[in-house]
């Protein structure tokens, strides 16, 4: 279970990123902290050390104590939110080669973000350079079949119904496979992303 400060620490750095209008990525790359540590941080899955504040704050041009301080206490969670997605609704985006559909895209700070995918490649050479995402992914297949590369793992086949979570940091490549249509359910933690640079 995440602490109420640790949350809270994650929630004003997201906020400090988000002032500066930088992505993830951005902040990884002025801080030098691993884009998979910031995802976690912000999403309250992991602790600040003295390390990571430092790093963070000289990136952002905060005050390192102060400042997390003073966010962590006028960032209050938000509550009593939601949207309803009717079917084929989502803001249309590319998550690699693939049209996507995100969910709930106007609300912000979420602790995941959904998204429909249709899935168009079917080899890797169609597909593109495998990619990385922020944070934990979960899949599950609607329609058809997929197969899951990985720089890690062998392929993996997704047919209608299987579902698989896995660490969507490491570069993957998500497939259609056999002759029909495909669609998968992709679910990601917090709501960074390349649809957020594409919209």
């Amino acid at each position: 279970m995440r602490s109420r400060l640790t949350r809270q620490a994650g929630e004003a750095v997201r906020k400090l990123r988000l002032s500066k209008g930088w992505t993830l990525l951005q902040l990884s790359e002025k801080s030098g902290v691993p884009l998979s540590t910031l995802s976690k941080l912000e999403l309250g899955q992991s602790s600040l050390t003295y390390d990571k504040i430092l790093r963070i704050c000289r990136a952002l041009d905060v005050d390192p104590g102060l400042t997390i301080l003073q966010e962590t206490q006028s960032s209050p969670a938000p509550s009593g939110r939601r949207a309803v997605i009717r079917a084929e609704e989502g803001e249309p985006s590319q998550l690699g080669p693939h049209p996507i559909k995100v969910a709930a895209h106007d609300l912000l700070s979420k602790c995941f973000t959904p998204i429909v995918c249709t899935l168009t490649a079917k080899t890797l050479a169609e597909h593109g350079a495998m990619q990385a995402l922020p944070g934990e992914a979960y899949i599950f297949m609607i329609e058809g079949a997929a197969m899951l590369h990985s720089e890690v793992y062998a392929p993996l086949k997704l047919n209608t119904g299987d579902a698989v979570f896995f660490d969507g940091t490491m570069n993957h490549a998500l497939l259609c496979f056999g002759d029909g249509p495909a669609r998968a359910l992709i679910v990601l933690a917090g709501d960074e992303g390349p649809w957020r640079e594409a919209i």
